[in-house]
């Protein structure tokens, strides 16, 4: 697990000079749920709210976010990504699957299947207050 932390990381990196993997795991976020507020991305990740600060400035000054007035409630500031922030998840979508298939192009079909299921398995299992991960 160490390992692919890692491996995902660098890659992060290596999408956009500015882009953390944690910049990178919010602005999916927001893409995935259509946008929402700050306080939300830090109550879905559990991350202190200056962290999401600083992640959330960090994508509107490269230009992958911005803040939309909420049409429900005018004092309220959704985030979406921009037309930019789209085409580099769709960058990195498309580099991870080649880069999968690639890693896996050797493995029999039985294992592929297997490890699919684990990682569905792993998916699928909800978090656990008392355990970490």
């Amino acid at each position: 697990m160490t390992a692919f932390a890692r491996r995902a990381r660098a890659s992060a990196g290596r999408m956009h000079p500015e882009l953390s993997l944690v910049s990178y795991t919010l602005l999916g976020h927001l893409e995935e749920s259509g946008g929402c507020r700050a306080a939300d991305l830090a109550a879905h990740y559990a991350l202190d709210k200056s962290t999401v600060s600083r992640q959330v400035a960090a994508l509107e000054r490269t230009a992958l976010v911005e803040r939309r007035t909420d049409p429900a409630d005018h004092r309220v500031q959704v985030l979406h990504p921009t037309q930019a922030g789209r085409d580099i998840l769709a960058q990195v979508t498309e580099s991870r699957r080649a880069a999968f298939r690639e890693r896996l192009a050797d493995w029999p079909e039985e294992d592929l299947q297997r490890f699919a299921r684990y990682l569905e398995r792993y998916n699928a299992e909800p978090p656990r207050a008392d355990r970490n991960g």
